[in-house]
């Protein structure tokens, strides 16, 4: 399923359009009404200083979810080049049919899970997952043969690295899928509307505050934006680069 969050561009604007028409509706609301009294403008300024609180509030824990996701994606990109590089060298444990055969297998794997990490098309995300899938029974049943043949701690070893690289790829993708809940973009975006529309309420200057009230819907959509842009793993401009298992392919490559 296509998610909107995944496009920050498309998110800064129709964040900005949004809060823009939300001001602009404050303004017609005041336009209609007598202007406000000083004890009533005080009370607006109270309750408009409230809710531009909690909003700040709101997005500050929503960017802190952002990074933390981020951080756990770079983290587990790490720990699965890792896992490869271990299992790669615990081949040498198997006989050598068995260990050039799970050595060419650990290297395709690789160059597909670097694909995973570089690639925005989401059918060639498909192609890669199945192929992924492929190459993770091809190695299990390698490495289980070998087991079933000879069972001692070597093939325990050897069982436990590939155990771990089979792991550390489902704890990527489950990284990937655990994202920012909507229900907390409708609830940034409502108090953000409400924002808006009390702003532009409480203008003073109808015609002098036009360049004022872009102030607020431009800050808040580029807070959107960037909190958009670091929760995408495939869509936004920050990503988590796959540098730990270029760097491993380049190594596995080498004679």
């Amino acid at each position: 399923m296509i998610n909107p969050m995944d496009y920050p561009l498309l998110v800064f604007v129709l964040s900005f359009a949004a809060l823009w028409v939300s001001s602009r509706l404050g303004v017609l609301i005041i336009e209609k009404r007598r202007p406000l009294e000083e004890d009533m403008r005080h009370d607006l300024g109270v309750v408009l200083t409230a809710t531009l609180t909690l909003l700040g509030l709101i997005i500050g824990f929503t960017f802190s979810m952002a990074v933390s996701r981020y951080d756990q994606r770079k983290n587990l990109e790490e720990a699965e080049a890792n896992a490869i590089g271990t299992e790669y060298v615990r081949a040498d444990l198997m006989p050598a049919a068995e260990a050039a055969k799970v050595r060419a297998l650990l290297r395709e794997y690789t160059d597909q899970r670097i694909l995973y990490y570089q690639t925005r098309d989401r059918e060639q995300v498909k192609k890669i997952d199945a192929r992924t899938m492929q190459l993770q029974n091809q190695l299990w049943s390698v490495v289980a043969g070998f087991a079933a043949e000879k069972r001692d701690p070597v093939s325990a070893l050897v069982v436990a690295g590939m155990n771990d690289v089979l792991n550390s790829q489902g704890y990527t993708q489950a990284a990937w899928w655990n994202r920012i809940p909507i229900a907390a973009w409708i609830l940034m975006a409502g108090i953000a509307i409400c924002c808006n529309v009390l702003f532009g309420y409480g203008t003073h200057n109808l015609k002098a505050g036009g360049s004022l009230r872009l102030v607020l819907p431009i800050v808040f959509s580029t807070a959107f934006f960037l909190i958009a842009d670091i929760d995408s793993p495939r869509g936004g401009v920050i990503r988590v680069g796959a540098q730990n298992l270029v760097a491993l392919a380049e190594s596995l490559k080498s004679p």
